[in-house]
């Protein structure tokens, strides 16, 4: 029976051209030799299964070849060569760091390194797990790995670069092997099928690509055992039933509930998942990247980043055409809030299935935010609630109003004008809060008309005069807007009717706060009354009012004169101490 030897040993690179993902490596490695510019000491550092030891071993047959080709590799006919492929080269030392990470194992290495070599002109040291060495074997090893003898090069190989103390990191040239990509692995197996008469599927060797997650190794590895499984042959459902991966058909019809938000269907398929065995967690994370495919497949530009196969690819293609980038993103977000969450979850099939239920909800908000922008540019408005509403007049605002002194003679009018009878039903609407769509069509400008009938224009603008219970209706009737519009506090300063005199009205208000907050709307109310009196002289003052009793205290001021009313020490105390209560 003639032994059996894994595709990982068989098929192991014995050139730097066969060397799969490395090329940048492999180039700059063959340059060295061209131009016998080597390293005393090199350090290869990278994920498993990348090349790094093979790396190593060709670079140590390749400059004890007595033939170098032109194209800088081994001739594999010299003396040299048939003794590496033979494995008794005298030249070439392989050491495992793991299991030789002594003291003593290094200075039994520093003593064979002052031997010339025999055959050949070099003699090459290839530390494998450099990283597991003790600290006090790298401390024996540094002064050997600065100043080697002219024949020795040493090869450290690690997978935890980190580990490896920076006084060691110092003395050799660093190469940082990739992970390899999924296309190199798929066409190196695709290479590998052919010369074994293995029948594949193209969809199949890129799951077994993605899996391998950059280790060309763990690929070979689970090559041979799909082919054992199979008998012969790599199809695509023999590679998800045996390596236990989710199929990209799950996430297409979970994709297409989604975006047809039918909640039951994307529920029953979860549960299909559960009773297959396999993890919530996987399916969350394999969501996402199903959401993460789709988005790339959005552009043009992105598709090449779609590492799958040429029948999945047209898949996505044709899903990405029914979703949005927005809701891609969203989509993302939530399956990553559901990803950390998993692990602390008490109960983790609840999470996964409010997260397909938040998933099927996408869009929703969306459209209707949509329905309402577009109702709102075409004029339509959406159905409000109706509430009812005072029936006070609500005048528009002046648009230019110019303050003139206060005995400026009365305009005389050219036309004879007919009064109306005043009227509380409300003829123009004064709204704080108008929106202004840019996309609204310009609308006519409205005159301003007093109540008793007068436009008002730059050079007309009149000056009647008016009862006190005209302006008390007014005033009132400004009130109940200030209510209406939820400024109750406001509101509390119309209380009380004031005084006018000489068309002077003075209000007088509890404190600054309010006075304040009155001066913000002090315009809006000057042109209502001016237009609802048809009197243009009428000025607004305001005063804090000080013969108010147990007012509420506002400022710090106030505070502390309330507070020092009931302790009339505090004074002293703020005098003694120099101590700032916030005057102005």
């Amino acid at each position: 029976m003639e032994n059996f030897i894994v595709s990982a040993r068989k098929y192991r690179p014995t050139t730097f051209d066969s060397v799969v993902g490395q090329l940048s490596i492999t180039s700059t490695l063959k340059n060295a030799i061209k131009s016998n510019h080597l390293a005393q000491a090199f350090l290869f550092c990278g994920p498993r299964g990348v090349g790094k030891t093979t790396c190593a071993r060709i670079l140590a047959k390749t400059i004890n070849c007595f033939n170098v080709t032109e194209n800088i590799e081994a001739c594999n006919e010299c003396e040299s060569c048939k003794a590496f492929d033979e494995g008794h080269s005298l030249n070439i030392h392989e050491l495992d760091g793991a299991s030789n990470n002594s003291v003593d194992d290094i200075r039994s290495l520093i003593d064979q390194v002052r031997f010339a070599p025999q055959i050949g002109t070099h003699k090459v040291y290839i530390i494998d797990e450099v990283h597991m060495l003790s600290q006090a074997a790298f401390n024996a090893f540094l002064k050997t790995l600065e100043e080697p003898p002219k024949h020795a090069i040493f090869i450290l190989a690690t997978t935890e670069k980190h580990k490896i103390i920076p006084t060691i990191l110092s003395r050799c040239q660093i190469f940082d092997f990739n992970r390899i990509q999924i296309e190199d692995i798929a066409t190196h197996l695709q290479h590998i099928a052919t010369n074994e008469n293995v029948d594949t599927e193209e969809d199949g060797l890129h799951i077994i690509a993605q899996k391998a997650d950059g280790a060309l190794r763990d690929a070979l590895s689970m090559f041979d055992q799909i082919v054992s499984f199979s008998g012969g042959s790599i199809t695509y459902k023999d590679v998800i039933d045996n390596l236990n991966i989710l199929d990209y058909d799950y996430y297409f019809r979970v994709t297409d509930a989604i975006i047809n938000k039918k909640v039951p269907e994307s529920l029953l398929i979860f549960n299909e998942i559960l009773n297959n065995g396999f993890d919530g967690h996987n399916f969350i994370n394999g969501l996402a990247e199903h959401f993460r495919n789709l988005l790339v497949c959005l552009d043009e530009q992105t598709v090449s980043l779609l590492e799958v196969g040429a029948n999945i690819k047209e898949k996505y293609a044709a899903q990405a055409k029914a979703t949005k980038l927005a809701d891609l993103i969203k989509s993302l977000a939530i399956t990553n809030e559901a990803d950390t969450k998993y692990k602390g979850s008490k109960n983790q099939r609840l999470l996964v299935e409010v997260m397909l239920m938040q998933l099927c909800a996408l869009g929703n908000e969306l459209t209707e935010k949509k329905n309402s922008i577009i109702n709102l540019v075409i004029g339509n408005k959406p159905p409000q609630k109706v509430t009812p509403k005072p029936n006070y007049p609500t005048p528009e605002r002046v648009q230019q109003t110019v303050e003139e002194p206060k005995n400026q003679p009365q305009a005389t009018q050219q036309t004879p004008v007919v009064k109306k009878a005043v009227s509380l039903k409300p003829k123009v609407g004064l709204n704080f809060t108008d929106n202004i769509s840019i996309n609204a069509a310009p609308k006519e400008e409205k005159k301003n008309v007093t109540a008793s009938g007068i436009e008002v224009t730059p050079e007309n603008r009149p000056t009647e005069n008016f009862t006190p219970e005209q302006f008390a209706e007014r005033w009132k009737a400004f009130k109940g807007i200030l209510e209406d519009k939820g400024k109750s506090n406001l509101a509390s300063i119309f209380e009380v009717i004031p005084e006018i005199e000489n068309d002077t009205i003075k209000i007088l208000v509890e404190n600054r706060a309010l006075e304040d907050e009155f001066k913000a709307q002090q315009s809006d109310f000057i042109d209502f009354i001016r237009l609802e009196l048809s009197n243009f002289n009428i000025q607004v003052t305001t005063e804090i009012n000080k013969e108010v009793t147990n007012k509420k205290a506002y400022t710090p001021q106030e505070k502390f004169t309330k507070m020092s009313e009931k302790n009339p020490t505090l004074k002293e105390l703020v005098k003694k101490l120099d101590m700032d209560v916030g005057y102005a």
